[in-house]
């Protein structure tokens, strides 16, 4: 068993699918991010069967390698999915699987809806994505991509990250959305749909928001398959 696993980030999926197929099958993660992939090689290089390699989806040249080829939460971030699915498709044996995961970040829903300046927040953020081509309803939108890419039998299923007060990973779920802020604030700022004041009212109303009165978080997440 041979799988690709494109967008790897630091590796920690690519090593649990490693570990699935076992120290027969071959298993490669693929990231246009040189220090999630050093991160990865620490972690999982004693990991069988196991190799990282820096690549961009849209650069990827392999043909008909791999019995499995997926790419979770990453097409989000490429502005051409279509092409980087027919990179994903060519890399796949004939009849091999190609798996997608990812989100529709513009159906994203919060309960209740948070205050004004985390909204704004929101969709500056929306904005920013839109800026680099970068579609906020990918997820709608995998099934044509798949028939576009040439994939057959496709099938696709919701699978929605739900949280809600007094489960053991909501305010894990909760602090996705501060880190954001935290670690893209300043760059969604250079975009202009937002300033600095905006941001930091944004982080302060989201943390007492989310301590006080959130009481569950939907992100809209599709999986797609598709056989080549």
């Amino acid at each position: 068993m041979a799988v690709l696993d494109v967008g790897c980030g630091t590796g920690a999926i690519t090593a649990g699918v490693a570990q699935a197929v076992g120290p027969r099958g071959r298993v490669l993660g693929i990231d246009r991010d040189p220090k999630l992939l050093r991160l990865a090689r620490e972690r999982f290089s004693h990991v069988p069967g196991l190799s990282f390699e820096e690549c961009d989806a849209l650069a990827l040249a392999v043909m008909g390698q791999f019995d499995i080829v997926t790419a979770a939460r990453t097409l989000q971030w490429i502005d051409r999915p279509e092409c980087a699915l027919e990179r994903m498709r060519a890399a796949a044996k004939p009849g091999g699987l190609v798996i997608v995961l990812d989100y529709n970040h513009s159906r994203l829903a919060w309960d209740p809806p948070p205050p004004t300046p985390v909204r704004r927040f929101y969709e500056a953020f929306l904005e920013w994505r839109a800026a680099n081509g970068w579609d906020n309803l990918l997820g709608d939108r995998l099934p044509a991509l798949f028939a576009d890419a040439g994939l057959t039998q496709i099938a696709s299923s919701t699978e929605d990250e739900v949280a809600r007060r007094g489960e053991p990973e909501f305010e894990a779920a909760l602090r996705i959305w501060q880190r954001v802020m935290e670690t893209l604030g300043t760059t969604i700022l250079s975009g202009g749909s937002l300033d600095a004041t905006e941001l930091a009212a944004a982080l302060d109303a989201y943390t007492r928001w989310g301590r006080d009165h959130a009481q569950g978080q939907q992100m809209v997440l599709r999986a797609v398959e598709g056989r080549a």
